[in-house]
């Protein structure tokens, strides 16, 4: 097994998550009114399982292990693009999270914000996750030598130890029925 298939496997779960938030942005534009609990849900799943465990797979090993070796020109674009669409991630949930409370003041401009930035994330995530999948992972392998992708596989898992998805799993099943 390739380390990267750990990664490609944590973008479905993405992937569910995004098209539900899509289907809760279709419900919210007709009565303008949100659900707060549905923006503290998904600032909980972008932050911490799309960013600390999923990211933190990709930026602490994979880009950490890639950036000790010679990339091809294209490889290295692909990195920074991917490493600034985390970061552009970041400050979009960050701002979700304070666009929420705008909204409960009771200020106008909170909805909309807050529609704004769950747009930016639906929008984000189907295009970095292609970008992934079908453009860096793989490729990104051919830089490694067997033990190292053993070793990366082997850092994949034991940071896995320290966070479980069925949490995620779970609270995607709940919304989804």
């Amino acid at each position: 097994m390739l380390p990267v298939e750990i990664l490609i496997n944590e973008h479905r779960l993405i992937e569910r998550f995004v098209k539900l938030v899509k289907q809760e942005m279709e419900k919210i534009v007709e009565p303008q009114k949100i659900e707060p609990n549905f923006i503290v849900v998904v600032v909980d799943f972008f932050r911490t399982y799309a960013d600390r465990y999923h990211h933190g797979k990709e930026e602490g090993i994979l880009f950490q292990g890639l950036s000790q070796k010679k990339l091809s020109d294209t490889d290295e674009k692909i990195m920074l693009e991917l490493t600034m669409e985390h970061a552009y991630a970041r400050k979009t949930v960050r701002n979700l999270e304070s666009s929420k409370e705008t909204y409960l003041a009771g200020k106008a401009e909170g909805l909309k914000d807050i529609l704004q930035l769950l747009n930016a994330l639906v929008e984000l995530y189907p295009m970095h996750i292609e970008k992934e999948d079908k453009h860096f992972f793989l490729p990104s392998m051919t830089y490694f030598t067997e033990q190292e992708q053993e070793e990366m596989l082997n850092k994949f898992i034991n940071f896995n130890r320290d966070f479980t998805d069925k949490k995620y799993q779970q609270v995607i099943t709940m919304l989804e029925s």
